[in-house]
């Protein structure tokens, strides 16, 4: 179960990043309110998965997932330049959390 809580942690990482950027700086309601949420669902979930998995592999994780997924909405959604070099980089990421997944 811990596996499943890190895993929707991380999407509710991507949640609040992007959703920052859309708060406009703290100052629409909504989707400030909607970040905010999302930051207390995803911390309230890493948490949870930490009961059980080590520490170091869990953040590792927990960020990877963020990261992955937010430069891959921030290609999609912001028109953020799609460059091999980048994909590569996202790729190695990705490569990281599968290999500290097989590990863990």
């Amino acid at each position: 179960m811990a596996w499943t809580y890190l895993f929707f942690a991380g999407l509710f990482e991507i949640g609040w990043a992007i959703g920052l950027k859309y708060t406009d700086g703290f100052s629409k309601l909504t989707p400030t309110v909607l970040t905010v949420a999302s930051m207390v669902i995803s911390l309230g979930l890493l948490g949870l998965a930490l009961k059980s998995l080590p520490l170091g592999t869990a953040y590792a994780i927990w960020t990877g997932i963020g990261t992955v997924g937010t430069a891959m909405l921030g290609i999609w959604l912001f028109g953020e330049p799609a460059t091999a070099i980048r994909l590569a980089c996202i790729g190695l990421i990705v490569s990281g959390i599968v290999g500290l997944k097989l590990v863990a």
